[in-house]
């Protein structure tokens, strides 16, 4: 089912425009695509050399926003492909006067048209969409195909981070780190019962928990 255009999308989109890239969808084959290179300019997009952390599917921005709070030290860059989602993170950010947070409307398969290599200090995957049937396997953010992805953007020190609700994507996840040469650095199997020291809760989380699911945590290393 497709998704209902929000009103005034375009004039709220420009209004956000200093805080998000949209993506050039002139090419269709995200293959190509990728390989014609538009680097973002990270330093004008924050103003800054620090550090730069990645969110692939940010939603409506409450981790992203969250964090560029509680780490002014470090940039967050926020990657969402639905424009109609994107656009309610971009008002939060505007609306605290985020510096160091900045959007990127894109598929995750075209991020490195986007980001360099060895430019990220670490990758939150939040919630992604399990796609459960079989033949979607190779369309998960943790398929290996993606995962080797992520090695090519992370500096040597960057780490992928990953909460799902799903017991079966977990350990589809952990199988995959494992096939594409990660080192599982942390695992936790219930969130609520064994919380992380430093953590910022998504939409989707808050809700999950509310109802008594369960939340799955990966940390792992290229």
């Amino acid at each position: 089912m497709r998704m209902r255009k929000k009103g005034n999308l375009e004039s709220r989109l420009v209004s956000c425009s200093d805080l998000i890239t949209v993506a050039d969808t002139t090419e269709k084959n995200m293959r190509r695509a990728a390989a014609i290179k538009e680097y973002l300019d990270m330093r004008a997009a924050f103003g800054n050399a620090h550090k730069v952390y990645l969110e692939i599917g940010c939603g409506k921005g409450a981790f992203a926003v969250g964090m560029a709070k509680l780490f002014p030290e470090r940039n967050f860059l926020a990657v969402e492909k639905i424009s109609n989602v994107l656009i309610a993170a971009a008002e939060k950010a505007k609306e605290e006067n985020l510096k160091n947070l900045h959007f990127l409307n894109c598929a995750a398969e075209v991020l490195p048209k986007y980001v360099k290599d060895g430019e990220i200090a670490g990758i939150y995957l939040n919630f992604s969409n399990p796609l459960p049937k079989e033949g979607y396997k190779k369309q998960r953010l943790t398929h290996p195909r993606f995962l080797n992805m992520y090695r090519a953007l992370l500096s040597p020190d960057g780490v992928v981070e990953q909460k799902t609700d799903d017991k079966d994507f977990y350990l589809f996840s952990l199988e995959s780190y494992k096939e594409a040469s990660y080192t599982v650095l942390d695992r936790r199997e219930d969130l609520a019962a064994d919380p992380l020291d430093v953590d910022v809760e998504t939409e989707h989380e808050a809700r999950f928990k509310a109802a008594g699911k369960k939340i799955f945590y990966i940390k792992a290393k290229p």
